[in-house]
């Protein structure tokens, strides 16, 4: 009893002191800075669960080295404003640590920085660490010194891969811990992600990818947090991994979480795809990726992430093989950050019927009719009180259906879902689109397109370079990454009694490639030049050659498009000139490949003198261009910054291929002479960020690989989207925005909820001109918009009223407003408004 008695005293008597030191704590920390408390994130089989409340999260990829700091508050905002409430980034390592050792996270580089943009705008985060990241990036993100480590094999159970990437892990995250990034410190990051598709290589490695897969899992676990971890396309991945979804239509390929207690998460849903040198345009339409996200939902998932939400530039040398400079440019932010209408609006007002619908999808029971078939509806109910949602699908491509519930009948548009948050009014179609369209428009600037004065410097064709190669060396290992450029220089001699002794008889010279594209001379001549594409990079280059008697020389460029990004034994991945012959001979077939010694570079001249720069221009003679040049060339000159805010490209018209700079800047490869099936350059405009201009006399240079090319030709343009169009059916369902959840009910906040068109221009502007207006059968899309057979005579009388002058205005769509409730000359067809105007400043402005 005594002892006890005295511990219940000295415990007293603790207590005593620490309230009182908490007390005077506490009074000086009212004086400081506000601490601010963690999130706890945990989850279960229904969604992530953050600081103890369930969540709907709608979630963009956004990539920082991608776009400027300068350029990162807007396309944040913008993010926010389209409805998501998180953004995904990859971690690219070898943007970090180029050199082994040497750690940059400054610039483009700076996570930090663009974390906290994030948090500042009270959004969530998640952190793709990698350390593999494919994303169409160089060597996905892995580093080339990685590739000379003696012993490495990437992404398996090998002892020196899993070193560095464990250092290179635990680097990024004690650096956003220190940060207080972590939610469980209260910063954004809710969610972290290790490897990526492993999926799709694990096979090659057998048990080794096992326990490669195992070995990542229980590193990021060991660290303690305080986030849950996924791993996307591994429906595998071990105890506490959270297996995700990446695809198109992870509503009906994801067989789903590996376990009843973890929630269905879909990483990455493509909005569109990635572009490569070469190839023709191919878009996703936002009415197939608003129903594919409406039937995730609608099936228990409770996260989409799009990839990309804003694809932003591979500045530099920073792409993938054949991988354009543009990336994702269809997004619903573009290149430029702008917003690309529709496929901003309609998924905002996706995200806004789904966030109705929150809380039955997250507390309720699900269940399923099939009343068709091609119909389907799934509704979620919580038992004791009105929580109702439903999904109606239609899965005919062809017509509409006709589908039957709780006593009402419902119209539903071909392949698509209609969203009631109430089990009763309809306030979403996936097809039907009521949010304004917009066209985007390249504006040649009167400011920086004054006359040109190029000056030109052509690279020196090396004749005999050093070396003891008895091959042509692979081209990644002699570029290390520093360079898209290898040169490679032989000499053989050629007796007189070898050469072709019929009349007329031909020599050819035979170069056999790994890829990526070669330019060839030969005694001092240049034949002309080969490549590859992103689907078959290997080529053969083969062209008639003049053989002499006695020495000839030959010389190779071999010219990478950035490494693989993708595959098993991606650091054995090789590339270039493999196999050189000369054919036509008397004595027969000339194998140069292992009977002459090669001679290499790496890179150019100018390259090596840094002449893009401002201070490595006085390096090099310049020329005055005097309209014809060779190939290997460079060119320079100033220009202007184009008026205006607005997003600024260089157009490079007349160009071949090569690399391009502004005031020492990389603005990135282009290809404009790889043309596509339809006859066209798959990329002719390029990315120049305001943050990389000056007001005056900024420098551009470009090397230019190609001959006889036309710099003349390249202008400068402003971009705007300035051409705002709508395009609404009479018999859509009117706009989510009319309606709000109050408890358990939908409620509508307009006494009439009527069926509209919307437009809105950017900016400080207004509608200048209407361009476009019918209200019938109108043909086309936004830009491109011409009269059917049926159209109300008033339309663009209706519209100009309504909107000329406005920055935005609202236009009822029913027959009343455009006259056709009584003289209607063709009533058998259902309406449409299609409208088209010019948005611009005033002289003011």
């Amino acid at each position: 009893m005594r002892k006890h008695s005295f511990h219940r005293w000295l415990l007293t008597a603790v207590l005593v002191v620490f309230l009182s030191s908490s007390c005077t704590f506490a009074s000086k920390k009212k004086e400081g800075k506000k601490k601010t408390k963690g999130k706890e994130v945990t989850y279960d089989g229904t969604s992530l669960i953050v600081d103890g409340k369930r969540e709907l999260l709608f979630s963009g990829s956004i990539h920082y080295p991608r776009s400027t700091p300068e350029m990162w508050p807007s396309i944040i905002k913008r993010a926010k404003q389209g409805g998501l409430n998180t953004i995904q980034t990859y971690v690219f390592w070898n943007v970090h640590e180029p050199e082994q050792g040497k750690f940059n996270f400054s610039g483009r580089a700076d996570l930090v920085k663009f974390i906290k943009l994030i948090e500042k705008n009270g959004m969530y985060v998640t952190l793709r660490l990698g350390p593999f990241i494919q994303a169409e990036w160089t060597h996905g993100g892995l580093p080339y010194w990685l590739r000379e480590v003696p012993g490495i094999f990437f992404r398996t159970d090998n002892k020196p891969f899993k070193q560095h990437t464990e250092r290179y892990v635990r680097m990024v995250l004690d650096k956003m811990k220190e940060e207080k990034l972590f939610a469980s410190q209260g910063g954004p990051i809710i969610l972290g992600q290790i490897e990526n598709e492993y999926s799709a290589v694990q096979r090659a490695y057998k048990q080794d990818g096992v326990n490669y897969i195992k070995w990542g899992s229980k590193l990021v676990d060991s660290m303690n947090l305080g986030i849950p971890w996924v791993m996307c396309k591994q429906n595998d991945a071990p105890d506490p991994m959270i297996n995700a979804c990446n695809g198109r239509h992870c509503g009906d390929t994801f067989p789903g979480p590996n376990k009843d207690n973890k929630p269905s998460l879909w990483t990455e849903n493509w909005t569109t795809q990635f572009r490569v040198f070469g190839d023709s345009p191919v878009k996703r339409s936002v009415e197939d990726i608003a129903f594919s996200v409406a039937r995730f939902f609608s099936k228990n998932g409770s996260h989409v992430n799009y990839y990309m939400y804003h694809g932003g530039t591979n500045f530099g040398r920073t792409s993938a093989h054949y991988v354009t400079t543009r990336y994702y440019d269809d997004a619903p932010l573009d290149e430029y950050g702008l917003e690309k209408e529709p496929k901003y609006g309609h998924l905002k007002h996706l995200h806004n019927a789904l966030n109705l619908c929150k809380k039955p999808l997250l507390w309720g029971q699900p269940r399923t009719e099939k009343p068709g078939k091609d119909t389907e509806i799934r509704y979620y109910e919580q038992p004791g009180t009105k929580s109702c949602a439903a999904f109606l699908a239609n899965n005919n491509t062809e017509v509409a259906e006709t589908i039957k519930f709780r006593g009402k009948e419902y119209v539903i548009a071909p392949r698509s879902i209609s969203i009631l948050p109430d089990c009763k009014t309809v306030v979403y179609n996936t097809a039907q689109i009521v949010s304004h369209h917009t066209s985007r428009n390249f504006m040649k600037s009167k400011k920086a397109n004054k006359k040109f004065d190029f000056k030109v410097f052509t690279e020196p064709l090396p004749k005999k370079l050093e070396g003891n190669n008895y091959v042509p060396v692979e081209l990644y290992g002699l570029t290390k990454d520093k360079s898209d450029y290898g040169w490679y220089t032989t000499s053989f001699k050629v007796h007189k009694k070898q050469l072709p002794k019929k009349k007329g008889a031909k020599t050819d010279l035979r170069i056999a490639s790994l890829g990526h594209a070669l330019h060839v001379w030969f005694n001092g001549k240049y034949l002309g030049n080969g490549h590859g594409s992103h689907d078959e990079k290997s080529f053969v280059f083969q062209k008639p050659v003049t053989l002499k008697a006695g020495e000839n020389h030959l010389v190779m460029l071999g010219v990478l498009t950035g490494f693989p990004d993708s595959g098993s034994y991606l650091e054995h991945r090789y590339t270039g000139p493999r196999s050189v012959s000369i054919l036509g001979l008397s004595s027969g077939t000339l194998d140069l490949t292992e009977s002459s010694k090669w001679g290499n570079k790496v890179g150019m001249e100018g390259e090596r003198l840094r002449i893009q720069t401002g201070k490595g221009l006085k390096k090099v003679k310049w020329e005055k261009f005097t309209g014809k040049a060779p190939g290997m060339t460079w060119y320079q000159t100033y220009f202007d910054a184009p008026e205006s805010e607005s997003a600024a490209a260089v157009r490079m018209s007349g160009m071949g291929k090569g690399l391009i700079w502004v005031n020492g800047e990389g603005v990135g490869r282009y290809w404009m002479s790889f043309l596509n099936p339809l006859n066209q350059s798959t990329q002719i405009e390029y990315h120049i960020p305001r943050s990389f201009l000056k007001p005056k006399k900024n420098l551009l240079v470009i090397f230019e690989e190609e001959p006889n090319v036309k710099p003349e030709l390249i202008d400068f343009v402003i971009v705007n989207r300035d051409t705002v169009c709508s395009y609404v059916g009479e018999n859509y369902t009117p706009s989510v925005g009319h309606w709000i959840r109050k408890k358990d009910e939908v409620q509508a906040i307009t006494d009439k909820v009527s069926l509209t068109a919307t437009l809105k221009c950017s900016g400080n502007k207004k509608i200048a001109a209407v361009e476009f207006a019918s209200f019938g059968n109108p043909i086309g899309d936004c830009g491109n918009f011409t009269l059917g057979t049926c159209n109300a005579p008033v339309s663009k009388q209706v519209v100009e009223k309504h909107c000329l002058g406005k920055a935005e205005c609202v236009i009822p769509v029913n027959k009343s407003t455009f006259q056709q409730d009584k003289k209607d000359s063709c009533k058998n067809v259902v309406k449409t408004l299609a409208v088209q105007v010019k948005c611009a400043r005033g002289k003011k402005n």
